[in-house]
């Protein structure tokens, strides 16, 4: 892996960007988590945050989507939810939080074996909705 995320650094000219960008990991993640999704999510990603009673539809488990994708974990697709880029259904009670990830990028298997550069922020939510999946 270290020598696929090199070989996209030189590939994209950020070789100086990259040689100190590492993967997040989820203790980080969550914080952002409990920061900015808890309200709806709840603190545990099953769906039970404060506001979640008076939502229409109420908001997914997020301890399930592995379980929703046959067992595979989406990451283009979660990506793109939080970051709200692809929606179009804009009667989703879903906000978009483009604005809110902002920064410096890391290299991320988007799922194709091909890696995109993600900010970080984005990429640390990703991370740990991954690891609390059941």
């Amino acid at each position: 892996m270290k020598r696929a995320i090199a070989g996209f650094c030189l590939g994209a000219g950020l070789l100086g960007a990259c040689a100190v960008a590492e993967m997040p990991q989820p203790p980080e993640g969550q914080a952002l988590f409990v920061e900015n999704c808890a309200l709806c999510h709840g603190a545990d990603g099953r769906g039970g945050g404060d506001i979640a009673a008076g939502l229409q539809p109420a908001p997914p488990d997020l301890t399930r989507i592995s379980a929703r994708n046959g067992g595979d974990f989406p990451r283009a697709q979660v990506l793109s939810q939080i970051d709200g880029y692809t929606r179009m259904d804009r009667t989703e009670e879903m906000p978009e939080f483009g604005l809110l990830l902002r920064g410096e990028t890391v290299p991320v298997d988007v799922g194709d074996g091909q890696l995109s550069p993600v900010p970080r922020p984005l990429a640390a939510l990703m991370v740990y909705l991954e690891s609390i999946q059941r």
